[in-house]
């Protein structure tokens, strides 16, 4: 092996029982939620002395929004023709196929149905719960790695990895650790701001930051990422950095409205 090659060839199943097959990407996934409620548990709802069972709703729409919406997103962005032929394959959730812009969408709209219920304003809820959601990002960018799968171009790098599974031969760029590392500093950021500003924190500054900054890692990382789709070989842009840039702008305008917002 040469030194800049690093070979990968992890099994993305953890273990079987019969024709159960218990996956990285589905344990990561599944803990991704339940760290998500702890942290909003310690960190936020008995900070700011709010009930449990405000928590235990807010879970109950983002589980929702999360799965349906990431489905959907990869179904409608990626391959609309292949599902159009079977469309029963949708459901198939157990052989991937989840798309994060697609996810941010359907949270969006379930955050949407629970503020209406809760008492709580649209931005206050955006605020707190996107501090987990870049958690949960790192979470799913390992389970990708796990499963040898939304890798980069070929690299001369000494941390380029090999991914022997897939069939691969010459190290590429694991771009499934480059976004997994930002999404998790970014996470330790955000909670440190909002521990140490919860009390005096205008609306929407956490949500817009978290906007510019994940989804501007996102669209800087697409520039060494392989194309997940035939049609994007021709893009100058590919469909994850084109589908970055409004929530981009959606960030930075959101900044801009909360420093003029008195």
């Amino acid at each position: 092996m040469l030194l800049n090659q690093i070979s990968w060839d992890v099994s993305p199943v953890i273990f079987s029982l019969g024709s159960l097959h218990i996956r990285w990407y589905g344990l990561f996934f599944a803990l991704s939620f339940y760290l998500g409620y702890v942290i909003l548990e310690k960190q936020v709802f008995r900070r700011e002395g709010l009930p449990i069972g405000l928590l235990d709703r807010l879970a109950t729409y983002v589980v929702i929004g999360t799965v349906v919406g990431a489905r959907l997103g990869h179904v409608f962005f990626y391959e609309p023709a292949s599902y159009l032929r079977d469309p029963l394959s949708i459901l198939k959730i157990w052989e991937g196929g989840l798309a994060s812009h697609g996810a941010a969408i359907g949270i969006l709209l379930a955050l949407w149905i629970f503020k209406r219920k809760s008492g709580k304003t649209y931005l206050w809820t955006l605020d707190r719960l996107v501090i987990v959601v870049a958690l949960g990002g790192f979470f799913i960018r390992m389970g990708n790695l796990m499963n040898s799968e939304i890798y980069g171009h070929y690299t001369s790098l000494p941390w380029g990895f090999v991914f022997l599974r897939d069939g691969e031969t010459e190290p590429r760029h694991p771009t499934q650790i480059y976004e997994a590392l930002s999404y998790l500093i970014l996470f330790f950021a955000l909670l440190k701001y909002y521990i140490s500003n919860y009390k005096k924190l205008k609306e929407g500054f956490i949500f817009g930051i978290f906007l510019i900054v994940l989804f501007g890692v996102r669209f800087l990382i697409e520039f060494v990422k392989e194309p997940q789709v035939a049609f994007e070989q021709t893009m100058t842009l590919n469909m994850g950095q084109w589908l970055s840039i409004p929530f981009i702008l959606a960030g930075a305008g959101l900044l801009w409205w909360t420093n003029k917002k008195k």
